[in-house]
């Protein structure tokens, strides 16, 4: 690239930044709250208008789940998680395990290949050292079932009080092995939304494991790898435009994201959404929309509509894909909205929340 190429394509992201920013939600407030880290709107207002104002780079400005790089002529994925969930034992994993599966998941629906992790730990004064044991334990059988190693870290330790327990930072590498490069503004319309298994399991899990509220439910965390289904899906389907994973704020912000993004509008058949029976009762009793809880072992795919079926099946034979199905699809009109066909034959808006309903679940 010559030197000319090459301020043409950072005046390109500034020209792109500056876009995002015109388009987001405001940042208005003077101090963070909750929201800011909840993944909605008021995170994105952050994100957008502090972080991409002191970061912005071409690399940065296409907040994917990961970063894509190159470093003499491999390419690579680079991704950051912090996991602050609470409580940090819970039906179907623990803190470790999320930490580890979460930062997997970032590489795998970005395409790669997941290989290495990096951790770091923010333990409080009188934490028990059976604990640490335990969620090191954790961290060490996941990376195993995913195929990672974990090969550097580091340990601080703060004032009784100041952390909660224990904070989790994981950074992951993968190879981006394939030619192919997925990037949400590639979705057109026609193509088909797929899921890969019923979802909100794991923020519902999350709330009624602290126990303020009198809802028994037989029911546990989805936290798994999703490197097997993502290599399977892309195996089968060469025409996936973009996999995201629905982690904070679930579905439905996965699904503005790729709509803002794209300038598309998405449609999803509320019918077709697989949700167990124990997280709609949950829903309803609360007045939350499974659309909008969190999930931490599935993902959203949207794929060319000659490859849906081949993509199913491949889903559907992959370990944690058993569930997959098409929950919707992608039109030209009302551009960057998602809209839910319900079950009564009407539409509704499924807008991006501000915040999150319920927070530190991951």
């Amino acid at each position: 690239m010559t030197i000319g190429q090459t301020r043409d394509a950072e005046q390109q992201v500034l020209l792109r930044i500056e876009r995002v920013r015109r388009r987001g939600p405001r940042l208005i407030e003077s101090h963070i709250t909750l929201p800011h880290g909840a993944g909605g709107k008021a995170s994105r207002a952050l994100v957008e208008h502090v972080f991409l104002d002191a970061f912005g780079n071409r690399v940065l400005a296409e907040l994917g789940d990961a970063a894509a790089v190159t470093v003499d002529g491999a390419r690579l994925a680079i991704t950051t998680d912090s996991f602050v969930v609470s409580p940090l034992f819970f039906p179907g994993g623990d803190i470790g395990e999320l930490a580890v599966n979460g930062t997997v998941n970032d590489l795998a629906v970005s395409g790669a290949r997941p290989l290495y992790l990096s951790v770091g730990l923010i333990l409080e004064e009188g934490f028990p050292i059976a604990d640490v044991r335990r969620i090191a334990a954790s961290m060490a059988s996941a990376a195993a079932q995913a195929g990672v190693q974990i090969v550097t870290g580091d340990t601080k330790v703060v004032q009784r009080g100041k952390a909660d327990g224990c904070y989790i930072n994981t950074t992951g590498v993968g190879w981006l092995d394939r030619p192919h490069r997925m990037v949400a503004s590639a979705v057109r319309p026609g193509d088909v939304v797929l899921v890969s298994g019923p979802i909100g399991d794991h923020g519902i899990t999350i709330l009624l494991a602290r126990g303020e509220l009198d809802i028994d439910a037989d029911l546990a965390s989805d936290t798994a790898p999703l490197h097997a289904a993502t290599a399977a899906l892309l195996d089968a389907a060469p025409g996936v435009r973009v996999m995201r994973d629905a982690t904070r704020g679930g579905v439905a912000t996965v699904l503005n994201e790729i709509a803002e993004a794209a300038q598309v509008a998405v449609v999803v058949d509320e019918a077709a959404v697989p949700v167990r029976p124990a997280v709609t009762g949950a829903c309803e009793l609360l007045g939350i929309d499974p659309l909008y809880v969190a999930c931490e072992g599935r993902f959203v795919a949207i794929v060319d509509p000659t490859d849906v079926e081949a993509g199913l099946a491949a889903l559907r034979a992959a370990p944690f894909g058993e569930g997959a199905t098409v929950i919707g699809e992608v039109r030209a009109d009302p551009p960057a909205l998602v809209l839910a066909r319900t079950a009564f034959g009407g539409t509704r808006i499924v807008d991006t929340l501000v915040g999150d309903p319920l927070p530190r679940i991951c």
